[in-house]
């Protein structure tokens, strides 16, 4: 087929697919403006002026206001965030990269039915095991504890699948044969040559489970009900339910600048993790 000539006009297609991306953009960036805007507001004027425009500039007032407000809990809330995400994330990639790797390199009974079995999980809905969940951890008494949301995170199907199949086809056989005769052991040649070739999809995975991590509310909210112990997540939607509660009610402003705030970890996480999450999805696909 010949190239269209320069002078011929883009097709009826074309502007219907750039209005269809348009819309989408609209429709996804729109609550992102209104809640940065909304969070350099004063409460009087997130009520009286264009919500999706400027009025009083008071975000450093509001940033102060969230991060000393009940005794200055909000910073505790994004410590106990970041430990759950970011030791969360790490275990569950480390584990899915083991369990991925062994599924893709090694031939053993039952291999396929593991496997099947991890794509049967990735298919199961994450709420529907939170109260399992939390009848199994009240009965070893680690409801109200850290572990109570660790543990749980630890575990990704979707991970192990990603591994799997990105180990599958990225670690050549040959390479692995090479470090064998070479006289190095299973562990070594998986951490000198396995996880090296893997890094793409294991930084993957790590974004896609710190961000299921930070985002979760049902499962913490089950867990724990010391507010110190509460992530970011809960805490802001705690205060969002005292907005009307008498004199210690919080100030919507300060609830969406609380919310606001709790979203620049995951932007700095994606924009510093991108490159690697790109090639990772796009090696996943190709290979």
């Amino acid at each position: 087929m010949s190239a269209p000539s320069p002078g011929t006009r883009p097709g009826l297609s074309r502007y219907l697919v750039l209005g269809v991306l348009l819309l989408a953009s609209v429709y996804f960036l729109a609550p992102v403006w209104w809640l940065l805007v909304s969070s350099t507001k004063t409460n009087t004027d997130l009520f009286s002026g264009n919500g999706f425009w400027f009025g009083h500039f008071a975000l450093a007032e509001n940033v102060r206001e969230v991060f000393t407000r009940q005794g200055g809990i909000y910073p505790e809330w994004l410590a106990n965030s970041a430990l759950y995400a970011v030791g969360g994330a790490a275990v569950s990639t480390l584990i899915s990269a083991l369990a991925g790797y062994a599924l893709a390199k090694y031939r053993f009974r039952g291999r396929e039915f593991t496997f099947n079995t991890v794509l049967a999980a990735v298919l199961v809905p994450q709420p529907l095991l939170a109260v399992p969940l939390y009848l199994m951890f009240s009965g070893v008494h680690l409801v109200n504890t850290p572990w109570a949301v660790l543990l749980p995170s630890m575990v990704s199907p979707f991970g192990v699948y990603l591994a799997r199949i990105y180990a599958g086809a990225s670690v050549p056989d040959e390479l692995i044969e090479a470090g064998r005769l070479d006289g190095a052991g299973e562990l070594r040649i998986f951490a000198t040559i396995a996880l090296r070739v893997m890094s793409p999809a294991l930084v993957t995975i790590f974004l896609f489970q710190f961000v299921a991590i930070w985002t979760n509310y049902l499962l913490p909210v089950l867990m724990l009900a010391d507010d110190h112990l509460q992530p970011v997540t809960v805490g802001v939607v705690g205060w969002q339910a005292q907005r009307a509660i008498g004199p210690s009610a919080v100030p919507t402003n300060i609830v969406i600048t609380a919310a606001a705030v709790s979203a620049v970890p995951l932007v700095v996480m994606f924009l510093s993790l991108q490159r690697f999450w790109r090639s990772g999805l796009v090696a996943g696909s190709t290979k």
